[in-house]
């Protein structure tokens, strides 16, 4: 298996992301092989400064670079030699099974439309973001990938979202709900209004409208919302465990005891860190498109980077859009 890495893109490129591959080769005792898309000259010499091995790993040379702030459309309209072009046109063309990128979110979500193409009965692709919770997690689609829906987007995100569910999170006849300000089928925004009625005949396990305390109180598998309020609770999640996280700190250094408490509670202190830490699931995957691009957050570090590429391995394995294609048959 070939995975394609976006070299070039993220907040950290191409040092941390070149730093992922590494170390993901590394632990995966030759499982695969990462092509490590950008610059060549610039990603050669950091691996040379390095004394990084090359083994399973590879270069395709891609000169152009879109950055976190260009418009998606017009970047990739214009730049057809930037690295995130040239790995997911590798995917399409069949020199690698995934393609994994930390950079501009839109650039990644247009580029996959536009060279691998819808599968079919699945009008607009949707990011599916991973919310831990006590006894196995929620997933939420879209987590920014479509700004405006119609009530028929949402529906085909709620199906996308319970095949993803039965799959990667192990849930037999996922519960879907739908995001909005109440649970009575009449509140909410027309959008919302118009949804309930599409799931409530869609044949799906829907049990109706959720509130967003419901997203880590395990209320349902599958959490349904147009990607604008998604990208939103996802940035005020991830700031809410940033401001805790920051408050235990603070409360640590205050005083001895609570320095010797800290010590006493370090493992309790440590599986926090891991389950609420979005680097130890790297990245999330743009279900809908036909093939396997899998997006990191712009600020990931190397761990965060070898986790993605973890993510993209399990999802070709999982052939998950083969199924997904079964089940979106009826939707032509």
């Amino acid at each position: 298996m070939k995975i394609a890495l976006d070299a070039m893109g993220g907040d950290k490129a191409p040092e941390e992301i070149i730093d992922g591959a590494v170390e993901a080769v590394n632990e995966a005792s030759g499982r695969f092989h990462v092509v490590l898309v950008g610059q060549r000259a610039v990603i050669e010499s950091y691996i040379q400064n390095k004394g990084f091995p090359t083994d399973h790993l590879e270069i395709a040379d891609a000169p152009e670079v879109i950055g976190m702030s260009e418009s998606p459309a017009t970047a990739i309209r214009r730049k057809k030699g930037s690295s995130i072009s040239v790995a997911v046109r590798m995917h399409r063309d069949g020199e690698v099974q995934a393609v994994v990128s930390a950079g501009n979110t839109g650039a990644v979500v247009a580029s996959s439309l536009l060279h691998l193409g819808r599968i079919p009965g699945i009008d607009r692709p949707a990011i599916a973001i991973y919310f831990p919770t006590r006894n196995g997690g929620t997933v939420l689609l879209d987590g920014g990938a479509n700004s405006d829906c119609v009530p028929r987007h949402l529906e085909q995100f709620a199906l996308m979202g319970s095949v993803y569910a039965e799959h990667f999170l192990k849930r037999t006849n996922p519960r879907v709900g739908l995001l909005s300000i109440g649970e009575e089928p009449s509140k909410g925004n027309e959008l919302a209004r118009e949804t309930h009625l599409l799931l409530g005949k869609s044949g799906m396990n829907f049990v109706g409208n959720v509130e967003g305390r419901d997203i880590f109180r395990e209320t349902v598998d599958v959490v349904v919302t147009d990607g604008f309020v998604g990208n939103v609770v996802l940035k005020f999640t991830e700031s809410i465990i940033y401001y805790i996280t920051s408050l235990i700190k603070e409360g640590v250094n205050e005083s001895f005891s609570a320095k010797l408490g800290a010590v006493l509670m370090k493992p309790v202190f440590r599986k926090m860190k891991e389950t609420l830490d979005y680097a130890e699931y790297g990245g999330m995957p743009l279900l809908g498109v036909d093939g396997v691009t899998i997006i990191g957050h712009g600020g990931s570090s190397a761990k965060a980077v070898k986790n993605a590429i973890f993510a993209a391995e399990r999802f070709v394995q999982s052939g998950i859009n083969d199924k997904l294609r079964s089940r979106t048959e009826g939707l032509q």
